[in-house]
């Protein structure tokens, strides 16, 4: 009896990488900032597309926590813009500013 031939497999393909961009955005978008983890998420999904590299979850979690802080930033201006402004006009109305 002969031991079997083991067919020569090549070498072990390197592990995946994970963009970079895409673990910034994401760890930007947990701290609570609101544009940079929107441009790194959009810029990361591009390489991702182009390079096939892993982190598309991580880019798009970015993106909508990203997203999520600029909206609850535009929230929170147009409540500071009314709690300011109609204090400020009913003082202008009932002619207490005069």
């Amino acid at each position: 009896m002969s031991a079997p031939v083991i067919a020569w497999q090549g070498w072990p393909r390197p592990p995946a990488r994970t963009d970079g961009l895409a673990v910034a955005a994401l760890v930007l978008g947990v701290c609570g900032f609101g544009l940079l983890p929107v441009v790194f998420g959009h810029v990361a999904l591009r390489r991702i597309r182009r390079t096939g590299d892993q982190g598309a979850g991580l880019a798009i979690a970015g993106l909508v926590l990203g997203y999520l802080a600029l909206a609850a930033a535009a929230v929170g201006v147009v409540l500071l813009v009314l709690a300011v402004g109609i204090p400020l006009w009913a003082a202008a109305a009932s002619g207490a500013l005069s």
